[in-house]
């Protein structure tokens, strides 16, 4: 593994990045996680994307230069991290969405009041809890820390499944939900609920 993200990796289209992302390394404090699930949101030309209507204080940073955390509060009380992708100027990034604790399993079942090994990095707010990941990290350069993401080799491409993103409604079948096939640490999927 490369000691630091191959930003020319991470500044190719959000669609060919988010599968490469699978069975990278996320740590922080104290934390270490394996990536099995992963969601790409590709800015202006996605109405699923916190970015289709162009930078806002919130979506500065997928703005920015790739390789950077883009870190968000989910319904006022979850964070949520992503990975900026793409050039800079043109927002896209990847949602991580679930991933398996390879280090610092005790303290990651300290911070998430669970004993089930699968379930500790198991959605996306889940896996920003068990790192310890709060919105103070908005920003953060992956390459020099304080998280670091470390990528590992490509996985074979018969070891990648894809389908919907979870929870949308602006473009919910666009199949840009991207996991580890058979891996137990990927979230459920649950489709958009339609208003009334």
């Amino acid at each position: 593994m490369s000691a630091s993200p191959d930003l020319a990796l991470l500044a190719g289209d959000v669609l060919d990045v988010a599968p490469r992302l699978l069975g990278a390394s996320l740590t922080h404090a104290g934390v270490t996680v394996r990536l099995t699930e992963v969601e790409a949101y590709a800015g202006s030309d996605d109405p699923g994307s916190h970015a289709c209507r162009g930078p806002t204080p919130r979506t500065r940073v997928m703005f920015g230069p790739p390789g950077h955390l883009y870190a968000y509060f989910s319904y006022g009380m979850h964070v949520c991290a992503n990975v900026v992708t793409g050039r800079e100027g043109t927002a896209s990034a990847v949602l991580l969405r679930a991933g398996e604790v390879v280090d610092g399993v005790d303290l990651a079942r300290e911070r998430r009041a669970t004993t089930r090994e699968r379930d500790l990095a198991r959605g996306p707010a889940n896996l920003c809890r068990a790192l310890g990941m709060g919105l103070d990290l908005d920003g953060t350069d992956l390459s020099r820390g304080p998280v670091r993401l470390v990528l590992a080799a490509a996985p074979e491409p018969g070891r990648v499944s894809t389908g919907p993103r979870v929870g949308l409604r602006g473009a919910p079948d666009r199949p840009w939900r991207f996991w580890l096939t058979g891996e137990p640490t990927v979230s459920a999927y649950r489709p958009a609920a339609k208003r009334r």
